[in-house]
């Protein structure tokens, strides 16, 4: 699956852990089915929205998106939202581009102005199938720009002729940088291959962001794009569409120091994922009292767990145990059956809370003695919580979720070592150093001290070695 990942320009607001935390669930859901699912989130670091802001302040674009994109994985690592396996950057998949925008031309989808390179629309009968636009309709709406170069008003660049200040990259039209959504082509092709089975992202990039990606790597490769689309509902802020505009963007590391990260997860997962939530300090208050109900039965669960030794044996239990059977079973089916719907979290929530209800009964009216089939009881109640987000280590979430960053400096430093942990890596990488230092490989060495400095941990060189700690 391939979800539209974040043009890093800011930091990081309900309205993305909204979309991020929604695909985090359908994975864990798909998992949760047997599925191994490969996920892939890019990083918009090159836009024309970070050119603005760097150039405001002074600031080189490439520079100022890595600050923001480091940022902004943080706050989600902070929220509870487990990483994607990869998360290719715009800057970093150019030649993909250029190679994909060479091959639109090449099959007369795509022509050059004076630099600059524009998808011609009507080469492509299928643009607007994925929105339900009618192409008629939105060309007698559209208009062309006076400083533009393109044919129609309908066409869109793929690759924009350099200007002063922007980054830009060699290329068969000259220096230039690519357009948005190109690069979004690009790089699921490369890193899932066509077709690939889910695209994903906010509904606003529907259209035109997700109709161009289509028309672009079908006309480029004539091979289908993906096979099914999902848009998450944009939530809005009590009532309003969240906006610079009205002021009432809500970004998470601010709202992360007044509420816990459950808190905000349990309340987007109440919502569909294709419905708009309402965010609002109301809506979180009712959030925590939910889940304090769910975790008072977790704790109940917990307690009468403890003496469990073994797995319990079906066959042996009485008639009364069998009736705990009868309501974990039933979770597990109703459970499985709201998420087949289009992943119903809405009614998925509700299951667990109708098992909270049959357990609580069943505790009062016939005590539960067998310790190993409340550990059952619990691990079945505990797994389907971990597919929702529910039930995480607040305390420690934040640092497991950086082992793919670490693995992927370990690869950056020319590290074999596989680690399976955060310690092994944070270890390899130390030893990786050490090799560098030795060497005198200074830039190395300081390399593998900044990068590591960037998601939170800082070495400290001792009098008996090197050590890591969180800073």
């Amino acid at each position: 699956m391939y979800v539209c990942g974040m043009t890093v320009y800011s930091d990081t607001h309900i309205g993305h852990a909204r979309t991020y935390l929604a695909f985090d669930i359908i994975r864990r859901y798909l998992e949760y089915k047997g599925y191994k699912v490969t996920y892939i989130q890019n990083i918009t670091d090159v836009d024309d929205k970070i050119i603005a802001a760097a150039q405001q302040q002074g600031k080189d674009p490439l520079e100022y998106s890595q600050y923001y994109g480091d940022r902004c994985l943080q706050d989600l690592d902070d929220l509870g939202i487990r990483r994607a396996d990869s998360y290719p950057k715009a800057s970093e998949t150019i030649p993909a581009m250029i190679e994909m925008i060479q091959q639109i031309i090449k099959k007369g989808h795509a022509y050059e102005a004076d630099g600059d390179v524009y998808f011609d629309v009507h080469t492509f009968p299928e643009y607007g199938k994925l929105s339900g636009q009618n192409v008629k309709d939105m060309r007698a709406g559209a208009r062309i720009q006076p400083d533009e170069k393109k044919k129609n008003p309908l066409d869109f660049a793929l690759w924009k002729q350099t200007k002063p200040g922007e980054p830009s990259w060699e290329s068969p039209w000259g220096e230039g940088r690519p357009g948005w959504h190109i690069e979004c082509s690009a790089m699921s092709s490369k890193y899932l291959g066509l077709p690939f089975d889910i695209h994903g992202g906010g509904l606003d990039l529907q259209f035109p962001h997700h109709e161009n990606e289509i028309a672009q790597a079908e006309a480029a490769t004539g091979k289908s794009f993906a096979k099914y689309w999902m848009h998450i509902g944009l939530l809005t802020v009590n009532g309003e569409k969240m906006s610079k505009s009205l002021g009432n963007i809500v970004n998470v590391r601010d709202l992360l120091k007044k509420r816990k990260p459950e808190s905000l997860r349990f309340f987007f997962a109440q919502a569909q994922y294709r419905s708009p939530p309402d965010f609002s300090d109301k809506a979180l208050d009712d959030a925590e009292k939910a889940l304090d109900r769910l975790y008072r039965c977790k704790e109940k669960l917990v307690t009468l767990a403890e003496d469990a030794s073994s797995s319990f044996n079906p066959s042996q239990l009485t008639s009364d145990e069998k009736q705990y059977i009868e309501v974990v079973d039933q979770l597990k089916t109703d459970f499985e059956a709201a998420m087949d719907d289009d992943f119903n979290t809405p009614q998925a929530i509700a299951v667990l809370f109708e098992f909270v209800s049959n357990m609580n009964r069943l505790l009062e009216e016939k005590p539960l003695k067998n310790s190993s089939l409340a550990a059952h009881a619990l691990e079945v109640f505990t797994k389907i919580g971990n597919v929702l987000t529910l039930f995480q280590d607040e305390a420690s979430q934040g640092d497991s979720a950086k082992l793919p960053t670490l693995k992927s400096l370990l690869e950056k430093h020319g590290g074999k070592q596989q680690a399976a942990s955060v310690e092994q890596a944070l270890d390899a990488l130390l030893s990786l150093r050490e090799q560098a230092r030795k060497q005198k490989q200074w830039d190395v060495a300081d390399a593998i001290r900044d990068d590591l400095s960037k998601i939170g941990f800082e070495i400290q060189d001792t009098d008996t070695g090197p050590v890591w700690r969180k800073m």
